[in-house]
Formats: C-alpha cells, sequence, structure tokens
C-alpha cells in the first residue's frame, strides 16, 4: 500500500442536503456591498412608480427592482449582452446576490429580460433612476448647486455604412452578397438630407472633426456639476451638428433653483444665440473663447476677468471623465441598441450607474 502523500484527492461528489447563502459568501467590504445599498434605497423610492406600471392581474413578470440590479451589473462589469449577461448570473455566487437570487433560483431567457427591460424603457425609468440618485447625492452634500459643466460627444451607431443608402430607394441595385455586400461609395454625395440608414434610421452621418472618418452617429450629452464630477442630467440627441448646444438648454433648464448658475464648456458653445440663451436663463456662460469664429468671441473680458472663469475652465475636464467611463466601462463607444428612445434610455442609465460609483468613492473619502 502506497503511503499517504499531501498532495488532495481530486474527487467531485455531490451533497445530499448542501445550502450556502450567497450572502455569507461576498465579503463584508466588497465593492459592491456599498452600491448595492444605494441602489436599494432607491429603489424603494420608485416603489409606487412601479406599481403603476403593472397590472393587477395576469402573470407575474420580472420584478423590477431585479432586472435594474442586474442593469446595473452590465454597466459595472461590461457584459456586452443580455445573452451573456443572464450566463454570468447563472454560475455567479457574487452576481445572483447583487441581482436578489438564491443559488437555485432559476434564470431568466434572455428574451424574456429584454422585453421586460423594454416596459421599463416605455415608461421612462432610466430618467427616474437618474433623478433618484442625484437627489441622493445632493442629500449627501456632494453636488454643487452653483457651477455645473455642459458638453456632448458622438455614440457611434449600432448601423454600417453599408446600410446608409438613398431616401425612399424603390429598386436597391442587386448585391453579390445579401449579408455582406460589397459597395462602392467613391463619387457619391451622400448626405442626412438624401440618404438614410436602413437598419437605424434616427442614427445620423457625422465625425469628430475635419479629415475624421464620418460614421453613423448619436450625440450623448452631459450636465455635470463641478465639486465632484457627478453627472446631473443626460440626453442622447441626433448628430445633427447642433445637438450639444440644444440639448446643454434643455438640461440647463432643469437646474433647480432661480439662483444665478454658472455653466462652462468648449470653443463649441461660443455662440452669440447660446450666450444669449444662457443670460436670459439667468446663467453666466463660462464657456471657451473661440476668437476664430467670424465676428469673435460672445465672452468678453466682463467674463474672464474673474476668477470663477478660470475655476470653470479648470473643472470643466471632469466631463472627459464620465465620457470616458461611459465608453470605455459601460462600453457606450458604439451603442448596442437602435432608435433614439433606446439609445437615450440606455445611455441616461450608464450616467446613473457612474454616479453609483462616485457616491461610494466619495463617500469612502468622507470617513
Amino acid at each position: 500500500m502506497l503511503p499517504e502523500s499531501m498532495r488532495g484527492i481530486d474527487e467531485q461528489q455531490s451533497e445530499i442536503f448542501s445550502y450556502l447563502s450567497p450572502e455569507q459568501r461576498v465579503a463584508k467590504d466588497h465593492p459592491l456591498r456599498a452600491i448595492r445599498l444605494t441602489v436599494d434605497e432607491v429603489l424603494r423610492s420608485l416603489s409606487r412608480d412601479f406599481d403603476r406600471m403593472y397590472a393587477q392581474q395576469g402573470r407575474p413578470s420580472i420584478a423590477p427592482e431585479r432586472l435594474l440590479r442586474a442593469l446595473v451589473l452590465q454597466m459595472l462589469y461590461s457584459v456586452r449582452s443580455e445573452r451573456l449577461l443572464m450566463e454570468e448570473i447563472d454560475y455567479s455566487i457574487l452576481f445572483r446576490w447583487f441581482v436578489g437570487l438564491n443559488l437555485d433560483d432559476p434564470v431568466w431567457d434572455a428574451t424574456v429580460f429584454s422585453k421586460n427591460r423594454d416596459r421599463l424603457l416605455e415608461a421612462d425609468v432610466a430618467k427616474l433612476f437618474l433623478n433618484r440618485v442625484v437627489e441622493l447625492a445632493r442629500a449627501k452634500d456632494f453636488i454643487s448647486d452653483e457651477h455645473f459643466t455642459v458638453d456632448g460627444t458622438l455614440l457611434e451607431a449600432w448601423a454600417g455604412a453599408k446600410s446608409f443608402r438613398p431616401k425612399n430607394e424603390k429598386n436597391p441595385p442587386p448585391t453579390d452578397d445579401p449579408g455582406n455586400p460589397t459597395v462602392d461609395f467613391h463619387g457619391q454625395r451622400r448626405t442626412n438630407d438624401t440618404h438614410e440608414s436602413t437598419t437605424d434610421p434616427e442614427a445620423k452621418m457625422a465625425r469628430k472633426g475635419n479629415g475624421k472618418e464620418a460614421k453613423l452617429s448619436y450625440c450623448g450629452n452631459l450636465l455635470v456639476e463641478n465639486r465632484n464630477g457627478l453627472i446631473v442630467d443626460a440626453l442622447a440627441w441626433e448628430a445633427n451638428g447642433t445637438a450639444e448646444r440644444y440639448a446643454a438648454l434643455v438640461m440647463m433648464e432643469q437646474i433647480p433653483g432661480d439662483q444665478s448658475v454658472t455653466v462652462g464648456g468648449d470653443k463649441n458653445f461660443d455662440t452669440h444665440d447660446f450666450v444669449a440663451d444662457c443670460r436670459h436663463m439667468n446663467i453666466t456662460p463660462h464657456v471657451a473663447q473661440n476668437d476664430g469664429r467670424p465676428g469673435g468671441s460672445s465672452i468678453d473680458g466682463r467674463t474672464t476677468r474673474h476668477e470663477g472663469y478660470r475655476i470653470s475652465q479648470r473643472k470643466r475636464k471632469r466631463i472627459e471623465e464620465c465620457f470616458g467611463w461611459l465608453k470605455t466601462v459601460a462600453l457606450l463607444r458604439k451603442v448596442r441598441h437602435r432608435g433614439l428612445n433606446k439609445v437615450d434610455w440606455v445611455f441616461t442609465f450608464a450616467c446613473a450607474t457612474y454616479n453609483l460609483v462616485r457616491i461610494r468613492n466619495l463617500a469612502i473619502q468622507a470617513v
């Protein structure tokens, strides 16, 4: 008989009765614990809104609280699809704990999950969720009520350049490969006025600057407070060239209170109309001067001579940190949904998730 060794035994045996709560498996200092507490507080405040969304009779659906927790995980862990998210929840104890599932609870079908998510989309739950997260941050004194920054960025649409066809095209030319046809764009003039995508008609052809490649895109816009860089409001819009300024005015109108506030921005916001609209709303525009614009800058020494203007210019880079997180971690560099409503919903919910991470980090720093 061979002597016993220190080597372990590689045998797996199923226990007759074995149950372990996910709560016991998640470390007490795990980063998700603080985020889960904040999410649950926000969801409790939305309980009455959920009651109005669902009928009193019929087949039970996925609880909206669990569905939204799952979507938070999708943003935090860069899960690229609902199908992969369901797989992650199925085998991850951490994910099951965060969503609110026990180890023996069945995981939803990806198609059922997506259909239930669309119900929340119709009720504009993402905007409600973001607003409650902002209110929570304001109650903790993490948000400035006086100094803000606005900006926009292009979000590549889930549509290829080959789908950009003439509007009302009755007899499209035959293709050599229906799945991936060969298309030659050379010599053609293609604009948003004459062409549209056959897969996502609301996406517009746009580019970041001169010499850059034009892509079918949406415009994601943020209103960020300057104290800690938290997102106060978000709005996705058509990439039509003026979306940044239009969305900025829409979001600035939602700033609570009637006191005078400041709003920083880059040179794209240095237009006579935008500056005049800001002043009409009792908002001091702290936008970067664009001296190369015809007619000169709309911002003069009456604004730039103040220290507050220089602080706003220094703080406005915080908004780029938000865009960087949204595009890399939340995977919004190229959106996976089609249509402006869905893109706006996902973009807004991703902004709320970003705030959850920032609130956790700020709470740790405050201790």
